[in-house]
Order: structure tokens, then C-alpha cells, then sequence
């Protein structure tokens, strides 16, 4: 039986997918500063993030509901959904990477990281939309990487299912913008997370090295932009925008 969320009527909500850490917690955080009622989820990390969704609702005075989901599980999100009777943002963040060369890559591996990228964020749409076509309002917030304009090696499977969000953030906008719902997407470039602990101290270096801006980006500046993208008028709609230092 999916768990019922409570909704305050006087406070917007969100769903944040991939909420435990990194770029998912601190949009938490800023969502949570600016008085949204949160669904917060994880595929593993459900202690920590349980954690974190009191120590948000103590500090703000807000709902924070904490749920182990893997999104790349259509029942799943299914699931999530049968709780959620309304939703004014859906941030799509859950993600994951492979570092490897391609050939190497199994079938397991391929489809983890497209569906856990990429089919997550049509399992997740497909269960808003109409939640939010009810109100004829509502936002969704797409988390990519530079990597899906320009690719990148190594990577291969990340940088296509980051291709595949952008693309379906702009054709997505273009159905939803008659009912007023904005779908937007931020393309981050290096942000200090955990998934760059596959990376060396020296290849984190050479990455720094190349950035104009001579360091790594903050997680608190991608949750700053999407704070600001989630105000902003919903005329803007289908934009992808780059984060990344003046990198790429």
C-alpha cells in the first residue's frame, strides 16, 4: 500500500528523485528555504535521507516525506505515485554513472544507467503530467550534464542518456506549454560529488585545469539556479542551460 503524503494547501511541494546527496540534497535544501513541502527519494541511502528530511523539517517548519524508490523501476514510480495527489515541481535528478570503455560494458550496466538516467525522468513525467494538467500549472526541472552536447569519452552511456534528456526536455516543453507547464533542463558541468570519486586527485586537477572559472562547481549553485529556474516566468520553457564555469 503506497504511503499517503500529507499536503498543505497554503505551501507548493515537490518531488526531488535522487535526494540523498550531492546535487538532489542541496536542491532539497533550497526548495526547502523557499517553503515547499518536499518527497524526497533514494535507491539506497534511506536512513541518511530519513535523517535529512527531519533535520529539513525541524530547521523550515516544512513537510518532508523520505521513500526508497528505484526509479528506474516503472512499477515503482507507479507506486510512489499512487501517494501523490498533487505536484507543483518534479525535479528529475536521480542518476548514476559507468566509467569504462563501451565494448566493456555489460547488458546489466547499459540499461542501469539509461534507466536510471533517462527512463526514470518518462516514468516520473508520465505520473505528474496529469496531476499537474488538473491545475493547468506546474514546473519540471530536468538534471543533465555538459555531457549530453558534447560527449564524452569513457562515457558513453552517461553522455547518451544526458543527450536523451535534453532532447526530451525541449520536446517535452513543447506539448506542455499550452497548459502552462514549464519543462526546463540545467546541463551541469563538473560538480563536487560523489561521482567523481572514480576520478584521481590528478584527473580532478586536469578537469580544474581546463575550466575557465579554475575550479570545481558547488552542488549549492546548481540548487541556486533551480531555485531561480522555478520562479521564473513560465514563458521560459524548453531550455536547456549550462552550468559549468564557461567549461564547454
Amino acid at each position: 500500500m503506497a504511503q499517503k503524503f500529507y499536503v498543505d494547501s497554503e505551501r507548493p511541494n515537490a518531488l526531488i528523485t535522487g535526494a540523498s546527496r550531492g546535487i538532489g540534497r542541496a536542491i532539497a535544501e533550497a526548495l526547502a528555504a523557499d517553503g515547499y513541502d518536499l518527497i524526497l527519494t533514494c535507491r539506497n541511502s534511506i536512513g541518511e535521507l530519513e535523517s535529512y528530511a527531519s533535520s529539513l523539517e525541524e530547521k523550515y517548519g516544512i513537510s518532508v516525506c523520505a521513500e526508497r524508490v528505484d526509479m528506474s523501476s516503472p512499477s515503482d514510480v507507479r507506486e510512489l505515485f499512487e501517494g501523490i495527489t498533487d505536484l507543483d515541481v518534479l525535479v528529475n535528478n536521480a542518476g548514476i554513472s559507468y566509467i569504462g570503455l563501451l565494448q566493456d560494458m555489460t547488458d546489466e550496466e547499459w540499461n542501469d544507467v539509461i534507466g536510471t538516467n533517462l527512463s526514470s525522468a518518462f516514468y516520473t513525467c508520465r505520473q505528474a503530467i496529469p496531476l499537474m494538467l488538473k491545475k493547468h500549472s506546474g514546473r519540471i526541472l530536468n538534471i543533465s550534464s555538459v555531457w549530453g552536447n558534447v560527449g564524452a569519452s569513457l562515457e558513453t552511456a552517461y553522455s547518451a542518456s544526458k543527450g536523451g534528456m535534453n532532447a526530451f526536455t525541449r520536446a517535452l516543453s513543447k506539448e506542455l506549454a499550452p497548459s502552462s507547464i514549464a519543462v526546463n533542463a540545467i546541463a551541469c558541468g563538473v560538480i563536487d560529488t560523489d561521482m567523481n570519486s572514480a576520478f584521481s586527485e590528478e584527473d580532478m586537477e586536469a578537469l580544474r585545469k581546463e575550466i575557465p572559472a579554475d575550479r570545481i562547481g558547488k552542488p549549492e549553485e546548481v540548487a541556486g539556479l533551480a531555485s531561480l529556474l522555478l520562479k521564473a516566468p513560465l514563458y521560459m520553457t524548453g531550455q536547456v542551460i549550462t552550468l559549468d564555469g564557461g567549461w564547454t
